[in-house]
């Protein structure tokens, strides 16, 4: 099991779930959302941050769809109210 460090310094199971969620709500196709969800969970080494896995997560809608990428970064910075 690969533990994620979050934003506050806790560490928790890295689960691909939140990215197939966030990647449809940006208006990624369930298969793609799948995909990258995929990539992210193989390369990730254990200690990464969520701010690493984001970055990735984020490059790969932009190269599929820049406008996936935007609606994430709108939804947090609208709702979650995160700026990085």
């Amino acid at each position: 099991m690969v533990l994620i460090k979050k934003r506050d310094g806790r560490k928790e199971p890295f689960i691909p779930e939140k990215i197939i969620v966030s990647a449809i709500k940006s208006g990624s196709p369930p298969d793609f959302a799948r995909t990258i969800a995929q990539d992210i969970e193989r390369s990730t080494k254990d200690g990464a941050t969520t701010q690493e896995i984001k970055a990735k997560v984020l490059s790969m809608l932009k190269s599929k769809n820049p406008e996936w990428e935007r609606n994430w970064m709108v939804y947090d910075t609208a709702v979650k109210k995160r700026t990085g």
